[in-house]
Parts: structure tokens; sequence; C-alpha cells
């Protein structure tokens, strides 16, 4: 069944699409909700119980905070990339979907990867740990081949940059966490392309990546004592590469004694 403008304003008890910014279809028997595009003033969603596969039609609402999708037919996890432009989203409901797999861990580790900014999911709460986590061990969430064909053919240029590339998405969240804590931003070069055949060296590299914004977002936790713990552990560790790189030993007593005083001091 599709959503249609008149079944829309009939529910949401509205004269036009843009004034809607709540609005119930739970068990309506939906799978197309293409009018959505239509609709970028819409807040809070509910579509649970339907048979709706695809989610492309919600990446323009740009004010949506809560969506309701408990019970439906998506498919895979790759339809979320649709929702990485959503940047008020903070309430998700996705349980009881094929994409959910028979792995609840990984699949929420995977979900809060590709939405970081989520507060809930699936009725339950998102802590900065998860957060974490998920920036380490969830999968990576690529779009829909169809979805990345369209953009290509509407756009003309493959790498022409876009709100919802999950690249830059990427490096918005990691700079923003860098700025906080005073670090300078990392250029584009530092991010593999997600269009490039998946290397060892790549998936390495990635990894590395996701690591450093796992522990940036675990410092903004830590009070002053374990911050001078972590200094410590990263002089002593710093020192070690400066010990690889030719340094005699007694050099490297001498640069750990002065830093041990710096620390303390």
């Amino acid at each position: 069944m599709k959503l249609t403008r008149k079944l829309v304003l009939a529910k949401a008890k509205a004269s036009d699409l843009d004034s809607v910014k709540k609005l119930n279809c739970w068990g309506c028997n939906l799978t197309d909700i293409s009018i959505f595009s239509q609709m970028p003033n819409i807040e809070v969603l509910t579509l649970s119980v339907n048979s709706i596969s695809s989610l492309s039609p919600l990446a323009d609402c740009l004010s949506l905070c809560e969506l309701y999708l408990r019970r439906n037919m998506i498919p895979s996890l790759s339809e979320l990339s649709h929702l990485r432009p959503l940047t008020r989203l903070r309430v998700l409901w996705l349980a009881e979907n094929p994409c959910c797999g028979s792995d609840p861990s990984q699949y929420r580790l995977t979900v809060l990867r590709c939405l970081p900014r989520l507060q809930k999911l699936d009725n339950q709460v998102v802590t900065e740990d998860e957060i974490a986590m998920a920036l380490m061990e969830g999968e990576e969430v690529t779009t829909p081949p169809g979805t990345v064909q369209n953009q290509l053919s509407t756009n003309g240029h493959p790498d022409a940059e876009t709100e919802n590339d999950p690249l830059n998405y990427n490096m918005e969240e990691t700079n923003k966490i860098r700025e906080e804590l005073g670090m300078k931003p990392l250029s584009r070069d530092k991010f593999p392309s997600l269009s490039s055949p998946s290397t060892r060296e790549t998936r390495l590299s990635m990894k590395k990546t996701h690591i450093v914004d796992a522990v940036l977002l675990l410092l903004r936790d830590l009070d002053e004592e374990e911050l001078l713990v972590v200094h410590t552990a990263t002089q002593n560790r710093l020192q070690t590469y400066t010990l690889d790189s030719g340094d005699t030993l007694h050099s490297g007593d001498t640069l750990h004694t002065q830093k041990a005083a710096d620390i303390q001091h």
C-alpha cells in the first residue's frame, strides 16, 4: 500500500504536508513511503508494523528526531545510510526487521557506528561506552548500490562530496571531537576512500582511525587523576618510539626522567 498525501493529511489533521510534524502510521500495511521526500518538517514518525523495505524517502526529513520502524521488512543495515544526514535523529526503534540478524550485540554496535548521535536504540538508552566500542567493533555501513549509482548519475562526479557521504560524516565527527580537545583537524587523505578496493592496509588504517575516535571520546569522561595516568602512559609509549628510532638507552632514561618531572609539575 502506498502512503498518499490525502492519507497523511487525514491522519495528521493538517491542511498541508509542510505543517505535519508528528505522524502515526502504525500497522497500515505500507510498502511505499515516497511521500516523505515532500515532508522535510516531520519530527516524530511512527511506521512500526508495516512492510517497508527502503528508507531512502526519509533522507530529506532533516527535522526528524524520533523514528519507529519496528516489525517491517528492511532487508539490510545498509538502508541506515539514508539516515546519516538526519543530524537531529536521537531515537530509533528498528528491532524485529530482517536486517537485525542473529547477533543482537553486533547489530547494535553496527547501528551505533553508523548513527553515533542516537540517544536511544530499540527502547534502550545508548551509553558513551557503547559509542566508543561501536567505533572500534561495529561494521561499516555502506550505501546501497542502487543509491550510489543514482547519486553518480545525478552529479556526474563520482568523487563529489555530499552531505550524506559516509566518509565526510566520519571526518566531521572525528574533527569535531579533535577541535574540542584543542587538536588539529585531520585532512581527507587520512580517511581511506570507501570506494577503493578493500585491502589489508586499508582495513588497518580504518581500524586505527576508529581507535583514535574511541580514545578521544573516552577522554571526555576522565577526571584529573585519570588523565594524569593516561598522560604518563602516553609519554612512556612515546619514549619507546624514540628508543626504536636509534636513541641510546642513556638518552632514553634521561628523557623519561625529564618527562616524569614535567608530569609531577
